[in-house]
């Protein structure tokens, strides 16, 4: 069984895969303030709550975006399964053109990218990851990572907007009826919902006009259900799209 790490600015995911599927995942919030000793804990106890035989975890990976949590979770996955863990870097095989990869790009959009590359080898992907950043990753047919672009996320744009006004709220993501709203609250959720969806339409049109091609989309993170049905050129929808990232940079090493 292998045990996979995401550690996002905003959540930190812990999951199991049996081979065939996710069989466990847990979701707790990022925070650099906290102890190894305090994670270990945590996951110790969300472990033991769902009767999971740790023995039977014989691999780990890590993808992290919080450099200050990379070493004390690679230890506390060792402390669990008694397993050393793989961290995802740019060293390691993932089936994209190494060479394209930039120096820069995080973990998680490598995960991203090495997925989508390996589910559609034929096609041009965009992986538009809605998470603390909106995120869109691209990767050519040929394994050569075409590059990235970066926006606030969803919520970090209303949690922006409730922290720096003095009588606008903080509101639940989700689709209004109407693009114009007739109250603080509706007026939140028109602006960010169809506002963002422009976006992603405009973010996928200009791509491939520098591509030349189409692109196949892949939309994965937290929003991307709420907000798909206003984004028609949304090819699947995969929650668990990084998650399978990591198991298959794992498989690959």
């Amino acid at each position: 069984m292998l045990a996979a790490l995401d550690i996002g600015n905003t959540n930190i995911v812990l999951a199991l895969h049996d081979g065939k599927s996710w069989v466990n995942t847990w979701r707790v919030y990022t925070d650099q303030k906290k102890t190894g000793d305090e994670y270990y804990v945590i996951f110790k106890s969300l472990l033991e709550s769902s009767n999971v035989d740790l023995s039977s975890v014989n691999r780990a990976i890590v993808s992290s975006v919080v450099p200050n949590l990379t070493f004390s979770a690679s230890k506390n996955l060792k402390r669990l399964f008694n397993t050393d863990a793989l961290v995802v870097s740019h060293d390691l095989n993932t089936g994209l053109v190494r060479s394209s990869i930039p120096s820069e790009l995080g973990s998680d959009l490598l995960c991203n990218l090495a997925y989508a590359h390996y589910i559609k080898p034929d096609c041009n992907v965009m992986i538009v990851d809605f998470g603390t950043a909106l995120t869109f990753s691209t990767v050519k047919k040929s394994g050569e990572v075409a590059g990235a672009s970066i926006v606030p996320g969803l919520i970090t744009s209303v949690n922006a907007l409730f922290g720096s006004t003095a009588q606008l709220p903080q509101v639940e993501l989700k689709v209004p009826s109407s693009s114009i709203g007739r109250n603080s609250e509706d007026s939140i959720r028109a602006g960010i919902m169809f506002g963002y969806a422009g976006l992603v339409n405009e973010m996928i049109k200009r791509c491939e006009a520098e591509l030349n091609e189409e692109v196949f989309v892949i939309a994965t993170g937290g929003l991307s259900k709420t907000i798909a049905p206003l984004i028609k050129r949304i090819n699947l929808l995969d929650k668990t799209h990084t998650l399978n990232g990591l198991k298959l940079i794992s498989d690959l090493n």
